[in-house]
């Protein structure tokens, strides 16, 4: 298993990338886009294109990701895509009827030259449906530019301000799971806060059976509630890669203040977005989350001394990985090596200011735009104990022999994932659980008969 990966150094590339930590924009688009209310996602683009993206969902998920296309041919590649994105706003309406269509570019599109802007100013709109764009070329970035240029998008387009004021929190959740969304909602709701989360994907990608089809679940931010976010009293941004943009689009539009902080994993990361909901609703940190954080706190000294000084791997997402990494220090493991195939200019300050408050900042190698072919070659250069991280690396592991937990997107080869959430209290359990069980399992493994302990 990936026995071509070079032993004796880490091999220099600057037009290569191998084994990417990242997918492309579109996949972050159709995301958000999906995480409003009755809303099609639109591929401008050809239906190659749109196969991939909803592919690529739909197995993270388990759970059909839809989304349409222009379905260029040779001609709309040559010529132009506006004949081919008339015909699909109208055919998509008539057939689908979405209240919203949301439409991204793609590699090819961009490449020819499309422009959304001037295309849609001509085209008719039924009355009482939107149409929200964005520009999503495959080529740079990456899936969290992607889900962040829509999401801004929505911000944009859609918000206005009234002039009567909500009184509501607009949340922007970062690119997290179903499951981690409705943990901020069960945090807000126990603050008694009235918001609107902009995408929220629960009751969409975690859609209950029902033995019907509904090609639109219940789920989803209504587009009202869009409408309505330039009335809103404040705004929180979850994840300065994923959700730093729109929140600033919502406060340069139309003057609401905001706050940006990265996920919530982990418990000072946890304390800061109970903090910020505190503040907001001028209410006291409920008994209930305050228990919550204290059986966090007692699971943590219970285990500590399988993770104290565990090097650990992380990669994925950058605003996941930081959160992860932030977890681990908490432990007292050591996040050596923080990787994100994104691009994102304040990752090493970002890793830097995290490792610095222990002391470890000359410990660690972090890198934006890396891939995982050089996280193997550092893995080999300087073992560890642990790598966390999506299913791209599972590879690694075995070739490697390192325990291994799955976290993060995308995760392809297991279940029930997308429920569980990684953020607050409740997340942190969780990958406490999945941390400790990946390293004594390896424990029990490789230990002689006479240690392998019923009790640890």
């Amino acid at each position: 298993m990936l026995d071509l990966t070079p032993r004796d150094g880490v091999a220099q590339r600057h037009a290569l990338v191998i084994n990417p930590a990242k997918t492309c924009q579109p996949v972050g688009a159709v995301y958000a886009a999906l995480g409003v209310h009755r809303c099609m996602p639109h591929s401008h683009g050809s239906q190659g294109c749109v196969a991939f993206h909803r592919m690529y969902l739909t197995r993270h998920f388990k759970e059909p990701a839809m989304a349409s296309t222009s379905a260029f041919t040779e001609g709309a590649s040559v010529f132009g895509g506006g004949a081919n994105l008339k015909t699909a706003i109208r055919n998509v309406f008539d057939l689908y009827d979405p209240d919203v269509m949301a439409i991204h570019t793609t590699c090819l599109s961009e490449t020819i030259g499309d422009d959304l802007h001037s295309y849609l100013s001509d085209i008719e709109v039924p009355e009482g449906k939107h149409v929200i764009y964005c520009s999503t070329p495959s080529y740079v970035g990456s899936h969290i530019w992607g889900f962040a240029s829509m999401t801004e998008g929505f911000v944009k387009q859609a918000a206005q301000k009234s002039g009567v004021a909500t009184g509501r929190l607009a949340l922007f959740p970062g690119f997290v799971n179903p499951g981690d969304m409705r943990e901020y909602k069960r945090l807000m709701g126990q603050f008694g806060i009235r918001y609107t989360m902009l995408p929220d994907t629960s009751g969409v990608f975690d859609a209950p059976m029902t033995g019907t089809f509904e090609l639109y679940p219940k789920g989803g931010t209504r587009f009202e509630d869009i409408v309505r976010l330039g009335d809103a009293a404040h705004s929180i941004a979850l994840g300065e890669a994923a959700s730093e943009r729109p929140a600033s689009q919502l406060q340069r539009d139309h003057r609401v203040s905001s706050e940006v902080m990265g996920l919530p994993i982990g418990v000072v990361a946890t304390d800061v977005f109970v903090s910020a909901l505190s503040r907001f609703s001028g209410e006291p940190v409920p008994y209930a989350i305050e228990e919550e954080r204290g059986q966090v706190v007692d699971i943590m000294l219970d285990a500590q001394q399988y993770f104290k000084s565990r090097r650990v791997a992380i990669y994925g997402d950058p605003d996941t990985v930081l959160g992860i990494a932030s977890l681990c220090l908490e432990l007292g493991m050591v996040p050596s090596m923080m990787v994100t195939g994104s691009p994102m200019p304040t990752f090493q300050a970002r890793a830097s200011a995290l490792l610095d408050g222990y002391g470890l900042a000359d410990q660690c190698w972090a890198q934006d735009k890396a891939d995982l072919f050089e996280l193997h070659q550092r893995i080999i250069q300087g073992p560890v104990d642990l790598l966390v991280g999506g299913t791209h690396g599972k590879q690694i592991a075995r070739a490697e022999d390192i325990p291994f937990v799955r976290a993060g997107f995308p995760i392809m080869d297991r279940y029930v994932h997308s429920y569980m959430p990684l953020v607050g209290y409740r997340g942190a359990m969780r990958l406490i659980e999945l941390m400790s069980n990946a390293l004594m399992d390896r424990q029990d493994r490789d230990c002689s008969d006479e240690d392998f302990e019923m009790v640890m």
